[in-house]
This record gives structure tokens, C-alpha cells and sequence, in this order.
């Protein structure tokens, strides 16, 4: 599935791995698995399927985002998004969802 970075923070851990230490190395391994995952994915059902993953929607305020979780205390934060292409998932944040 086709995805994009919201920040040039996330896209530089991403790419180059700058800024792991402020997020830590369990962490940035759960990132870096997720975005795996994203990356072979066919389609958000492929998300769903794995419970793991624990994709849902978020509620609120945030109605048009889904989190992902990397560990018990850190969710990654996306948005859908639709353009000439078809979908693709805007990477807005790592965030400490408690």
C-alpha cells in the first residue's frame, strides 16, 4: 500500500533512521516492522486481518485518523487518504497514545 510522511521527522527515521533515540529501540524496531507490513499490504483489509496490529479507528476530534500499535504505550498514527493514484495512508505521528 502506497504511503506518505506528514513530517519530514518520521520520513528521516524512516529513510536515514535520524531521531531513533528519542523514541528508543523497541520502538523504532516496532516502527520500522509496521511499516513493513503497510508497505506489502494490498489494502486496509490486509491491516485489519492482522489482530496484532491492533488497527482501529480513533474517535473524537481525531474521527479521521486510525492508529496502529507499535508497543503497549506507543501508537502510530495515520489517515487515509485518496488521490489520481488511489489510496494511500498519510504517516502522521508517533504518539504516546495514553
Amino acid at each position: 500500500m502506497r504511503f506518505e510522511f506528514k513530517n519530514k521527522k518520521l520520513a528521516a527515521l524512516y529513510t536515514e533512521e535520524k531521531g531513533a533515540r528519542k523514541y528508543g529501540a523497541a520502538v523504532v524496531d516496532a516502527f520500522f516492522d509496521v511499516m513493513d507490513v503497510i508497505n506489502n499490504a494490498q489494502d486496509e483489509r490486509d491491516l485489519y486481518a492482522l489482530k496484532s496490529l491492533r488497527y482501529e479507528k480513533l474517535k473524537g476530534a481525531r474521527s479521521q485518523q486510525h492508529s496502529i500499535r507499535l508497543n503497549r504505550q506507543f501508537r502510530l498514527i495515520i489517515e487515509r487518504q485518496h488521490d489520481e493514484q488511489g489510496r494511500c495512508l498519510l504517516i502522521i505521528n508517533i504518539e504516546d497514545y495514553h
